[in-house]
C-alpha cells in the first residue's frame, strides 16, 4: 500500500548514537568506567523515558548504583545541572541528511512525525532548539504520554497525529522490538541502520521521493 506519512524515531535515526567519549565524561563524574556507566545508564531508563521519574531521581539512582550516593538531602544542584546538560549533549549530533529528507517529504505533501522514547529534559531541549521540529507535522514524546514503545497506545498517538490510516504510514526505528510494535498496530515499519542503507534500499521499496543529493 502506498505510503502517505513517515514517522521517525529520534535516537539512532534523526540523530547518531552517542560516541563513547560523550558517555565517558559522564562516567568520569562518578569515577567509573564507561562500560560501567552504560550498564547503569540503561538499567532504569524505561521509567525515565516514560516520565515516571524525574531527572533528579534518575541520576540519583545512577549515582547510587555507581557507589557514589549523593550527599543528603539529595544530589547537588550543580552536579544535576551538569549531568542533564551532558545527557542532552549525548543526543545532539543530528543527522542533517535525514532531517533534510523529512523536510523534503513534508514539502512534497507527505505527513511527517517523530515518535520517540525520551525523558522530559531531552524533549524540552528539542522543543527549544530553533528549527529542529519544523520538518514535522506531529511529535509524540514518551514522557508526555507516560507511555513507551513498544506499547501500542504510543503508536496510536503518532498515527492520529499524521492523520492517515496506519497501513499508509511508515515507521523507522533502529530497534527490532519497536519495529515489531509498529507492525502489530498495522503500521508499515522498517528497521533503520544507516541513512546510506535506507537510501539505497528502502526508499525505492516504499516508492518515496528522495533528495537527488543529500547535504
Amino acid at each position: 500500500m502506498a505510503v502517505r506519512a513517515v514517522i521517525f524515531d529520534f535516537g539512532g535515526v534523526l540523530c547518531f548514537h552517542p560516541s563513547e567519549d560523550r558517555f565517558a565524561r559522564i562516567a568520569n563524574l562518578f569515577g567509573i568506567s564507561t562500560q560501567e556507566l552504560l550498564n547503569i545508564f540503561w538499567a532504569n531508563r524505561i521509567d525515565y523515558d516514560a516520565g515516571l521519574v524525574d531527572s533528579r531521581t534518575y541520576w540519583t539512582q545512577i549515582a547510587q548504583a555507581a557507589g557514589r550516593p549523593p550527599a543528603a538531602p539529595g544530589m547537588d544542584a550543580g552536579l544535576l545541572r551538569t549531568l542533564v546538560e551532558y545527557e542532552i549533549q549525548l543526543w545532539n549530533n543530528y543527522d542533517q541528511r535525514i532531517l533534510s529528507w523529512a523536510a523534503y517529504l513534508r514539502s512534497s505533501g507527505f505527513r511527517t512525525a517523530i515518535l520517540s522514547n525520551l525523558p522530559s529534559a531531552l524533549g524540552e531541549a528539542l522543543r527549544a532548539t530553533p528549527g529542529f521540529l519544523d520538518p514535522f507535522d506531529h511529535v509524540t514524546f514518551s514522557y508526555e504520554l507516560k507511555l513507551v514503545k513498544p506499547q501500542a497506545a504510543i503508536y496510536l498517538d503518532a498515527i492520529r497525529g499524521v492523520g492517515v490510516p496506519p497501513a499508509e504510514a511508515l515507521f523507522l526505528d533502529d530497534k527490532a522490538e519497536n519495529v515489531e510494535g509498529a507492525l502489530a498496530v498495522g503500521l508499515q515499519s522498517e528497521l533503520y541502520s544507516t541513512w546510506e542503507a535506507f537510501r539505497a534500499e528502502a526508499g525505492e521499496r516504499y516508492n518515496l521521493p528522495m533528495l537527488l543529493q543529500s547535504p
